[in-house]
């Protein structure tokens, strides 16, 4: 990761140009798509702050893993216990401060640049999360299964079985055989 992403003025412009990139280039973007299905897999985004990340750099794509930066407030640190649930599954995961210069809000003219129409720029600080995650790991969750504790688990069943309500069912037959075991034997033919 880049520690001095931010160092000079453009910094809040380098967003901007890593998102356009994005959009340009689709192997990218659908390299991006899956390296969040599976922060959102692993539920990373029931922790604190995870939700309110931007992406300021990547994907970076090698030739077995993906690299991508994360930017939050100094303030709104996500929560690292969110992160620690990717360590098993060979993540890496690096925590860094650092500053970012962004414009000021205008409320007056001294809050211009001298000579010009822009704003001055002031230093916020910031919080940049750095994940690397192995193809693998991305590409078996695309496919919708992921092996746990040496047991394979497929997602698309598991999720199909919650949409079929198959708990449901399996309940509702074992209730109607206990109703029927429970009705009192009568003879045939009546009395």
């Amino acid at each position: 990761m880049d520690r001095d992403l931010f160092k000079d003025d453009n910094s809040y412009w380098k967003v901007a140009e890593t998102i356009k990139g994005l959009y340009l280039s689709e192997g990218s973007l659908s390299s991006l798509l899956d390296f969040e299905r599976v922060l959102d897999e692993m539920d990373i985004y029931a922790f604190k702050n995870w939700e309110i990340g931007e992406l300021v750099q990547g994907p970076e794509i090698g030739k077995y893993k993906v690299t991508c930066t994360f930017l939050w407030p100094r303030d709104s640190m996500p929560d690292p216990r969110g992160a620690k649930r990717l360590i098993p599954f060979d993540c890496d995961v690096e925590y860094h401060k650092s500053v970012m210069k962004v414009p000021k809000k205008i409320k007056d003219p001294s809050d211009y640049r001298p000579g010009t129409k822009k704003a001055q720029l002031e230093e916020k600080k910031i919080w940049l999360v750095s994940i690397t995650m192995p193809k693998s790991l991305m590409s078996d969750i695309k496919t919708g299964s992921i092996e746990l504790e040496n047991q394979t688990i497929d997602l698309e069943d598991l999720d199909e079985a919650y949409a079929d309500d198959l708990d449901q069912q399996q309940y509702q037959t074992q209730e109607a055989q206990q109703n029927f075991d429970q009705q009192p034997m009568s003879a045939p033919g009546g009395m």
